[in-house]
This record gives structure tokens, sequence and C-alpha cells, in this order.
């Protein structure tokens, strides 16, 4: 599969929803892997009670599902109807925790325990990665954890737009401090061999 997620329109920016809708219309979602990926399972597993997580641009959100059922208090950021209508078919009974809106201006509430990442920061277009660090740092509560999937790509192209060797340290160090880094246990093709996951921690 190439790596792309879809051959974007002329003047289509993915910064906007307008990119999103068209793929999610077309069922054009080489990133949606239909599933919670083992890493999620166990991190939900060890999570205390109660926990509240943030996931932005959610998607299909299977794995809000998995939150969810683990009686997490979750709420599913997209700023995409087509997506969100995938995300309701997937939730069922637990579709209440989908929100409409754009994770950089969305009023969100209370400060995070954890925001999940996979998918998101690799969708955004590379300008937008200050404002992507700055926003979790804010949304997230000191000692709170930044989880999730990583890509790292040399290409220019995207989306996904992947991070080169040594990129992701200078948006996130100020910030936070890595505590977990393993290559992704299972990729779909579109990331295979080009994730990792990882887990920062969020200073007090």
């Amino acid at each position: 599969m190439a790596e792309t997620f879809g051959k974007p329109a002329p003047k289509q920016d993915p910064a906007g929803p307008e990119f999103w809708e068209k793929r999610y219309r077309e069922e054009v979602t080489p990133w949606d892997a239909g599933r919670s990926p083992p890493e999620v399972r166990t991190l939900v597993a060890g999570l205390a009670p109660r926990r509240r997580v943030l996931i932005p641009g959610c998607g299909s959100a299977y794995e809000a599902r998995a939150f969810a059922e683990a009686g997490h208090e979750v709420i599913a950021l997209d700023f995409s109807d087509a997506a969100l209508a995938a995300a309701r078919r997937v939730l069922g009974e637990w579709a209440g925790v989908l929100h409409q809106g754009d994770f950089f201006t969305a009023d969100l509430g209370a400060p995070f325990d954890l925001v999940y990442e996979r998918a998101f920061l690799c969708a955004l277009p590379r300008r937008l990665w200050p404002a992507y660090a700055a926003r979790i740092a804010e949304v997230l509560r000191p000692g709170g954890a930044l989880a999730g999937y990583f890509f790292w790509s040399e290409s220019e192209r995207g989306p996904p737009f992947g991070l080169r060797p040594g990129e992701l340290e200078p948006l996130l160090e100020g910030a936070f401090a890595r505590v977990a880094d393993a290559a992704a246990q299972e990729s779909i093709p579109v990331f295979a061999g080009k994730e990792r996951w990882q887990v920062w921690i969020r200073a007090g």
C-alpha cells in the first residue's frame, strides 16, 4: 500500500475537515486498523479506575470503546461528520463518548489523565506540530500521560506526515519525559515497520 492517506484533491488541506470527510465518505481509510492494538489492551488493563481519557482525531474509535468498556471517562474527538458516523457504528451503546470539535479550539473541560495518540499527529501538516505539542501539554494534568503510536518516515509527502529521527524530542521534551519506547507489536500496512509505541509523562 502506498505511504499515503489517499491523494488530496487540489487545494485540500488535511488541517481541515473537508479533507477527511471525503476519505470517510469514499471509504478510503487505510489508517483504520479495525481493532484495538495490543499495547492499548495492556494500557487499559493497567490503568487506575475512572481515568479521564482524551482521544483526538478518534476516527472510527475502536480504542475509545476499549477505554469506555473498562469504565474510564472518555472524550473521543473528531471534526469530521463522516468519521463520527463511522465511530457511532463501532461504539454502539458507547457512542455517547463521541464529541465533534477541533482539537485546537474545543472546550474539553477539566485536564485529562491520559491522551491517546494514533494517526493524529501524522495526519496534521508539519506546520501544526508545535501547536499540537503545546495543546497536549495544556490538556494533560501534571503527571498525566501521552501514550500511543508515533510514525517515522523520511518522505516529504503526506498524510501520513512522518517524523524524522530526533524530531519528536524537541516538540515534547520541554513539558514531557519519555518513559517508554518500543517498536509497535502490530502495524497495518501504511505504518508497517515505521511506528513506535511511546509513553510521555507530563511534567509537574
